[in-house]
């Protein structure tokens, strides 16, 4: 990754771990620290390095992992796929709703990684528990997700989304009827101060700036239809920010507490990158989910 100058003046541990929770690269900052200590970080091709020294914009940073797997074991699963696009670099992936993307201590089985495992002979293993897995979607988000089939690939896509260059899209109903026809939020997000297992719209030391700009597509009585373009990649960005508007999205029971939606009513339709090896823009659509169809027809008078 190239340090951005947003970044510049932190600590070089403090960064990678935002980055390996960003990225879901699974290293705890001990794990970071350690892996500085024994040299496994390059920072401009140098590896000897202090956990505490600052980095500058413009610095490029290398992980080199090795994860202890001697206790974890990944198993391939014949989990049906929907495979969008396939090359010898990536593949495009729409996930369904309910099928967590990554394992995670407890649960290493019945996940987009145990279904990639037995779908493709290669994947990037920079987190050999993550193997393929550049960015997330939620459990209950369905819609594109990118898989990276070696390291180049995804070291490239992961500096993208860092810059926030990749063109990402979703489509969300959300509860009551928005003003607007189009808006940016730019509100900060950080840890909840109560709830640690969630975020919230937060000014206190250690948030993280936010921003999403969403567009109204339809409004039927009491419910919108918002098409949603993040800027930032914060934790549950959407969510929150739309949550904190008084328009949380329909089925999120963690920032809405609200049922009106058989699951989580926000679908990632479009993702737009550069291809790491032919240098070319390619783009993606997923259709509307057919639940998110069937409730617009509804007749909520």
């Amino acid at each position: 990754m190239i340090v951005s100058p947003e970044d510049s003046g932190k600590r070089l541990d403090s960064l990678l771990a935002e980055v390996s929770k960003r990225d879901n690269l699974g290293l705890s900052r001990a794990h970071i620290q350690k892996l500085i200590t024994q040299e496994g970080i390059f920072l401009d091709g140098n590896n000897k390095l202090k956990a505490h020294q600052k980095i500058k914009t413009g610095q490029e940073i290398r992980i080199n992992a090795q994860e202890d797997k001697s206790d974890t074991v990944l198993l391939a699963e014949n989990i049906p796929l929907k495979v969008v696009y396939e090359d010898n670099d990536l593949a495009i992936i729409d996930k369904p709703a309910g099928l967590v993307v990554h394992p995670a201590p407890g649960n290493y089985e019945h996940t987009l990684v145990n279904a990639l495992l037995g779908a493709f002979t290669r994947l990037s293993d920079i987190n050999p528990l993550r193997p393929g897995i550049v960015h997330r979607l939620d459990k209950e988000t369905s819609g594109l997700i990118v898989i990276a089939k070696n390291n180049a690939a995804h070291l490239a896509l992961a500096e993208q989304f860092a810059e926030h260059s990749i063109k990402r899209r979703y489509i969300a109903l959300v509860r009551g009827e928005v003003k607007f026809d189009e808006d940016v939020i730019e509100l900060p997000i950080g840890r909840h101060p109560r709830k640690r297992k969630s975020m919230s719209v937060s000014f206190i030391e250690g948030s993280r700036y936010a921003k999403t700009h969403y567009r109204t597509v339809k409004r039927i009585k009491g419910f919108t239809l918002l098409e949603l373009e993040p800027f930032t990649g914060r934790t549950h960005q959407l969510r929150v920010h739309l949550a904190h508007l008084g328009h949380p999205i329909l089925g999120d029971t963690k920032y809405g507490r609200n049922n009106q939606f058989v699951r989580l009513a926000l679908h990632a339709e479009y993702l737009g990158f550069i291809h790491p090896a032919s240098k070319k823009f390619l783009e993606f659509v997923s259709p509307m989910p057919q639940e998110f169809a069937d409730f617009l027809k509804k007749d909520l008078s």
